[in-house]
């Protein structure tokens, strides 16, 4: 049985995945969808097979899911994007149906295995959306391979490891062994042993993620140099604090002066705060998905 302790750290890790009961939810859901409406395979990409999966079609939008995580949370997302668009999930380095390989889970690592799927894919620019972990790869791969992504949106993640709560930071912390068998308790792992390739493994994803999340970072320089149009989404009551949003937004250019009647002031950054949401079951607000194809479907500035 899980201490009321080690129940809430694992809560608050958080920050690598949508939640316990959405995890599981999203997987409910993507077991009862028409396996005709979905086309999958694996992708040889920098020594992976990258799982990944195609659903809908029009203009591509790929989805990377938070740390823990796979391509299931974004279960509630996925009809809607894709009544327009060709959306694009994967399930990162040694997450969901992707094996692990010989190498230290990074965020650039895995921002260049998102450019490698999308040259195997032969898609030569694409929306990216990222949610937590997921949101540190979209910045990466935007940064690291600025021709390939048109639009860029960022959810409940940060541009320097200094903008999560002390207590996410705490949590993050204690990630590591022992933290890996005490979850075994938990919907995660439960969902993970269900289609990893090698079940194993658990324990390696969890001690590779606790060195990459407790890993400083600063990305300023390389996000205030990001030209293309980029959304941030938030919950108010996120993992993320607040002054840290609001200096993510500035950095990309947006809140630095009033728009003007015409809207001619007006930055190609967005900030969207959806009220009464966590970093948890942030994938779960009806609110994402309005305000992200809001964004997609507007003219470039």
């Amino acid at each position: 049985m899980i201490s009321t302790c080690t129940t809430r750290r694992t809560l608050l890790l958080g920050t690598l995945t949508a939640g316990l009961a959405g995890a599981a939810k999203a997987t409910a859901i993507l077991q009862v969808q028409s396996t005709s409406r979905v086309r999958t395979g694996y992708a040889p990409v920098d020594g992976l097979k990258m799982y990944y999966e195609i659903h809908g079609n029009g203009e591509p939008l790929l989805l990377l899911h938070g740390g823990l995580g796979s391509t299931a949370m974004f279960a509630d997302m996925i009809p809607s994007l894709a009544k327009t668009r060709q959306v694009v999930t994967v399930d990162l380095q040694a997450h969901g149906r992707t094996s692990d390989i010989d190498r230290p889970i990074t965020y650039e690592a895995m921002a260049d295995d998102i450019a490698a799927l999308m040259k195997y894919l032969q898609i030569l620019k694409a929306d990216v959306l990222g949610y937590s972990t997921g949101g540190g790869v979209a910045l990466q791969t935007t940064m690291r391979h600025p021709t390939i992504v048109r639009k860029l949106v960022v959810v409940s993640a940060t541009y320097k490891r200094s903008g999560w709560y002390p207590e996410i930071l705490a949590a993050m912390a204690q990630m590591g062994p022992a933290m890996a068998e005490q979850m075994k308790a938990s919907q995660l792992y439960k969902t993970y042993v269900g289609v990893a390739p090698r079940p194993d493994d658990w324990n390696v994803l969890i001690t590779k993620m606790s060195v990459m999340l407790t890993t400083d970072y600063d990305w300023s320089k390389e996000v205030d140099a990001i030209k293309i149009p980029t959304m941030l989404v938030f919950g108010d009551a996120d993992a993320v604090c607040p002054p840290h949003m609001v200096e993510f937004f500035a950095l990309l250019g947006g809140g630095q002066k009033d728009a003007g009647w015409d809207g001619s002031g007006m930055s190609k950054a967005r900030l969207a705060i959806l009220p009464g949401v966590t970093h948890y079951n942030m994938l779960e607000s009806p609110l994402l998905p309005q305000v992200v194809v809001a964004f997609l479907d507007s003219p470039p500035k």
